[in-house]
Formats: structure tokens, sequence, C-alpha cells
């Protein structure tokens, strides 16, 4: 017989954390499709609103194969909204930075996301800020950095 290997809260938090990861994931999805984007292109395109990357960082970034980054960021280019240029710091690399258009679509995406927001208006201020520090206390050193 198993050992239970936690309590009824620790569970209960963990599939609370599944059910909003969930619904983020649906949301992403839906505001990408409204976009004519993947779930993915949508996610490499808001990655590369925030600085232009080399295709080896993105892929790492949003740990998945660089293979698949390529192609992303093929499709990407041929809507015109990324496009390759070379890095100033170092010539042999290749950037893929976001156009003008790609980053108007990226603001657009990111405003249409209303899942978040919508519930964290019911919480003060205060109230945000724990639940924030609370997650970066899980997340630890994988917490990301806010621009």
């Amino acid at each position: 017989m198993a050992t239970e290997r936690t309590d009824p809260l620790t569970r209960e938090v963990v599939e609370l954390i599944g059910t909003v990861v969930a619904r983020y994931y649906t949301e992403y999805e839906q505001a990408a499709a409204k976009h004519s984007l993947t779930g993915a292109q949508a996610r490499v395109l808001g990655l590369l609103a925030l600085e232009p990357l080399p295709m080896r960082q993105v892929a790492q970034t949003l740990k998945c194969e660089p293979s698949n980054i390529t192609g992303i960021v093929d499709r990407l280019e041929a809507r015109g909204l990324v496009e390759r240029r070379p890095d100033p710091g170092d010539r042999r690399v290749k950037l893929a930075a976001p156009t003008q258009d790609g980053k108007d679509t990226a603001r657009r995406l990111r405003e249409s996301l209303d899942f978040a927001r919508e519930p964290l208006a019911q919480l003060s201020e205060e109230e945000r800020t724990v639940l924030r520090d609370l997650l970066k206390r899980m997340l630890g050193d994988q917490a990301p950095a806010v621009p």
C-alpha cells in the first residue's frame, strides 16, 4: 500500500495551480488564433517582442528543440512579423527580431489576454502582491525577470 505523500491542502493547491495553467493555455491558444497564429508562434513572437534573440536562446527559453524554433521563425518571417538580422556583437550569429508589424501584433495579443486580468482585478493590491511573492518563492531561481 502506498503511503500518502501529500496532505489534502497541498493536493488541492496543486490541482488549483493545474486548473489555472490549463485555463491560461486555453485562452492563450484562442487569443493566438484570433491573430492567425498558433500558440507556439505567439509565444515566440511575444518573447522576441521583448528583445531580439538568437534562435538557440529562444529554444532554450521555451524549452524546445532549435529546429522547431527555426520552423516557427520561418513561418513568422513569411508573414512579415519577424526578420533575421546579424547580431551587432557577433556578426556570425543571426538574431530573430520582430518587425514593427510583429511588435504591434504581439502587443495586441498581450492586450487581448483577459484570463488573468479579470480574476486578478477581484484581488486587492496587497493580495496580488502576496500572490506574486508566493509564486516567486515557489519558482525560486526559475522566476522570470519582468521587464
